[in-house]
């Protein structure tokens, strides 16, 4: 058993909570607003108030995390905004990971975030990733496909777990 966060995603997060739930994971899922606790708690998962915009907000969300999943790439916001968080926001969130039970990154890198934005955060959390020696996953399936998204993702969490995979690749899941 595995406790996994998921930072955003929404609705199809919340489906796969409810997969990874029934695997006998625990998940922990974050919303901006008290007004998100509903629909995650219904997906059966925990929810935690926070907002990838204030990391700080995010930092005990982290606690006994075995794999942390930054969904954003489907966020929505100005250009500045969404490169904040697939960039500052997100090395600062990663130098957060350290020292803690995460032993795992899943990155979003497909969505209706601008590609280059997407390319940039990829990059961005291999080179944080690599240097935490914390194995990653770039999760390059399309949300707008939720069969295939929710395959991938399955697939980079269980990879991430599984002691038989070389944890250090930093394979793309399609």
């Amino acid at each position: 058993m595995a406790r996994i966060l998921f930072v955003g995603g929404g609705a199809r997060a919340q489906r796969l909570a409810s997969r990874l739930l029934g695997e006998g994971h625990a998940v922990r899922m974050t919303t901006r607003e008290e007004a998100g606790r509903v629909a995650i708690e219904a997906a059966g998962a925990e929810c935690w108030i926070g907002t990838p915009d204030r990391i700080a907000s995010l930092r005990y969300a982290l606690e006994g995390v075995t794999i942390a999943c930054w969904l954003l790439g489907t966020a929505r916001g100005g250009a500045d905004e969404l490169a904040a968080l697939h960039g500052s926001r997100l090395e600062f969130f990663c130098s957060q990971a350290i020292d803690t039970t995460v032993r795992g990154l899943v990155y979003e890198a497909a969505g209706c975030v601008d590609r280059a934005i997407l390319a940039a955060g990829a990059e961005l959390v291999t080179v944080k990733a690599a240097y935490s020696e914390i194995p990653l996953r770039i999760l390059d399936a399309e949300p707008a496909d939720a069969v295939l998204w929710a395959a991938g993702a399955r697939t980079a969490i269980a990879e991430l777990l599984d002691s038989g995979h070389p944890l250090h690749s930093q394979e793309e899941i399609p």
